[in-house]
């Protein structure tokens, strides 16, 4: 914590806020180069999303009801439903309950889509976009039930629920107790297997179905896995990324499930984006999105320990 008296000043000095503009240049000219539009969104919105590991902040008064947007997932995706094409965002998000050395209850989000990609074309463009920054970082693209098997001998994918379970209480995690099998794996990764990721850059791709989000499904070796991806660097997460969900019934029923597990776990219950669900009802193309934290980046670029270190006014200087 930093103390009182210092909290009116800025967390960086003024070379790091010059590094920190020179990384905002270079994340929208790698884009731009290659044809990627850049958009603005609001991040004031009438809905919020489902997602039961995201909370939202309300900002309600006396005249209308909205949340602050935890990223411009959705409007970027009306955009693309409306004909935009390929799209970035370089702006601000924010996620409620999110402090600590490596959170901030706003931060930086870079968000893009590309039309008719996969996601391993995508993963492709995020190594080259990290690539530009550390040029010579080693690189290990595995899936993720295979480290997850590796580290812990488990399959994550069939595993019995159980099993799971009895795995995670050896974590201690005192408070994390839940019948949802993402939530136990989500134990197991962060307890187990994330501290065992080699340094560089990880990319774990076939995420476990439970874990699917707004990623499409798909088959391998006879395992239903979901098409989603995440990128670390030096064991911090930087980026999470999907082959983008486009079925109007499929979203309506991930939105149900959601709901279901944010009940379980007492959580507020969102209403459902009546327009983004239009806008995928209309024709939401085939695409590949990612979510890349830019103040991860910056904490790991510049060997910082804290998130207060390299963003001019985080928190607890707010």
């Amino acid at each position: 914590m930093v103390a009182k008296h210092n909290t009116w000043k800025s967390g960086v000095d003024l070379e790091t806020l010059k590094y920190r503009s020179f990384v905002m240049k270079e994340l929208r000219r790698f884009l731009s180069n290659r044809g990627v539009l850049e958009i603005d969104v609001p991040v004031v919105g009438r809905s919020s999303v489902t997602d039961p590991g995201v909370s939202s902040f309300d900002v309600s008064s006396e005249h209308f009801r909205g949340f602050l947007q935890t990223s411009p997932e959705y409007f970027m995706k009306r955009l693309l439903a409306s004909g935009s094409g390929d799209i970035f965002s370089l702006g601000k998000a924010f996620r409620a309950e999110e402090e600590g050395p490596a959170h901030n209850p706003e931060f930086t989000l870079l968000e893009w889509y590309r039309i008719n990609w996969d996601e391993h074309q995508l993963i492709e463009e995020v190594v080259d976009l990290v690539s530009v920054f550390t040029p010579s970082v080693n690189l290990l693209k595995i899936s993720y039930g295979e480290l997850f098997q590796q580290v812990l001998g488990l399959n994550p994918h069939n595993a019995e629920l159980s099993e799971l379970q009895s795995r995670a209480e050896e974590a201690n995690f005192g408070s994390w107790s839940t019948g949802f099998r993402s939530g136990c794996l989500d134990v197991l990764f962060e307890t187990f297997v994330r501290p065992n990721m080699p340094d560089g850059l990880v990319i774990l791709f076939d995420y476990p179905a439970c874990q699917r989000a707004l990623a499409q499904l798909h088959s391998v070796d006879g395992q239903q896995v979901s098409r989603r991806f995440e990128v670390f660097l030096n064991n911090s997460e930087l980026a999470n990324g999907y082959f983008e969900l486009n079925n109007f019934s499929d979203h309506q029923n991930r939105f149900n499930e959601d709901r279901c597990e944010r009940h379980a776990m007492g959580k507020f219950l969102p209403e459902d984006d009546l327009l983004l669900l239009e806008a995928v009802k209309s024709g939401l193309p085939d695409c590949a999105g990612v979510a890349f934290g830019v103040d991860r980046l910056l904490l790991q670029l510049l060997g910082a320990a804290r998130i207060d270190e390299i963003m001019p006014f985080s928190w607890v200087r707010c």
